[in-house]
């Protein structure tokens, strides 16, 4: 049989535009796409606090566990509580798995609760995982002679905030607006290490959506010098070191609002989320989500977190992650209404965003 030479350029033609069609990661495997390359770990927040302090201690150790051994490079890029970072993931930053980022774990329901600047659905987010799940706390500097929460219903104490969607400019609007409290909200810090030095230099006496696990790490001489004391504790169950102090649910007085209170601390069981674009060819999104779970069990890494003062880690993965998050949207519509009015409703908690000119005053 003879082959004529049209026939075979055609065949190679087709041949190609096939394999052009098919997906690049059925061309090249995992391991060959990261191999030499790095991973850019994008952080919602300044650094030096809680979020930095986990992405940096997991950026050591996460490679190893991605096939090819790719570098983890961290990259600060704080504004709005990391609203600002979560657009980018979604719209802007590369879908290759070669972006990943770590968000306030209120930010996923921020187009819920009704931003109109999430530009996201926080569904079709590929879901990496959260190093732990988590219990938030309230808390006063010392000089304030504020030693439990009940004195907030009748004295105001001035919390600091980095941005509108994060826990601590969210969860003091809650406390106001649920359970009567006297909050008073100074907005606008880069991250949450920055509204801990404004507290020390007496510019705020607060802050109200400080995690646990940051504060026994960056703070622990303070919490056992009783330089700031622990008011409330904001989750949907107690941290088992403090059983005594209340915890937010259990101050409701009706059960419209625990159950309002229990939707907005939802966001507690997905404490420090990691999270990709969507679109991430589904081979790597597995390889990252399984390499990142994979990570909380090697001793280098378990040796690294204890370095630092026992960094609390009890990882949730990303699968995990996404039935939450779709759940949280499935709650009903008359919760929902109520919590959102709660996070957008600022009479009580005088809101004032910081200007350069505030930085160096007292509040």
């Amino acid at each position: 049989m003879r082959i004529g030479l049209k026939s075979v350029l055609a065949g190679a033609a087709a041949l190609a535009a096939l394999l052009g069609a098919a997906p690049a990661s059925a061309q090249q495997s995992v391991a060959d796409f990261y191999k030499g390359k790095a991973i850019d770990l994008w952080v919602g927040y300044s650094p030096g606090g809680g979020y930095d302090i986990y992405a940096r201690t997991i950026a050591r150790h996460l490679g190893r566990h991605i096939p090819g051994n790719p570098d983890v490079v961290v990259k600060n890029r704080p504004g709005a509580g990391s609203l600002l970072l979560m657009n980018e993931i979604y719209n802007t930053l590369p879908k290759d798995g070669l972006a990943i980022a770590t968000v306030g774990r209120g930010i996923p329901q921020a187009g819920l609760l009704g931003n109109d600047q999430a530009k996201f659905d926080p569904a079709k987010f590929t879901w990496i995982g959260s190093a732990n799940n988590e219990v938030s706390i309230c808390v006063a500097w010392h000089t304030t002679g504020i030693t439990k929460f009940e004195e907030l219903l009748t004295k105001q104490l001035i919390v600091g905030g980095t941005g509108p969607d994060a826990d601590t400019d969210a969860f003091p609007k809650v406390l106001n607006n649920l359970l009567g409290t006297k909050l008073r909200l100074i907005t606008g810090y880069p991250g949450g290490n920055d509204v801990m030095l404004a507290m020390e230099r007496g510019e705020v006496n607060g802050r109200c959506g400080y995690s646990w696990s940051s504060a026994t790490v960056a703070k622990g001489e303070w919490l056992k010098e009783k330089k700031m004391i622990v008011l409330a504790q904001m989750s949907t169950a107690k941290h088992p070191d403090i059983p005594d102090i209340p915890l937010v649910t259990d101050l409701a007085k009706d059960e419209k609002t625990k159950e309002a209170l229990k939707f907005i601390f939802a966001r507690q069981a997905w404490g420090r989320p990691y999270v990709a674009p969507p679109g991430v060819p589904a081979d790597r999104a597995k390889a990252l989500q399984d390499g990142f779970m994979a990570m909380f069990k090697d001793p280098k890494f378990i040796e690294d977190a204890n370095k630092q003062g026992d960094l609390e880690i009890n990882p949730v993965s990303g699968p995990e992650i996404a039935k939450l998050i779709e759940a949280s949207a499935k709650a009903p519509k008359d919760v929902i209404a109520m919590a959102k009015d709660a996070l957008e409703r600022e009479d009580k908690t005088e809101i004032k965003s910081i200007a350069p000119a505030d930085k160096g005053e007292k509040k």
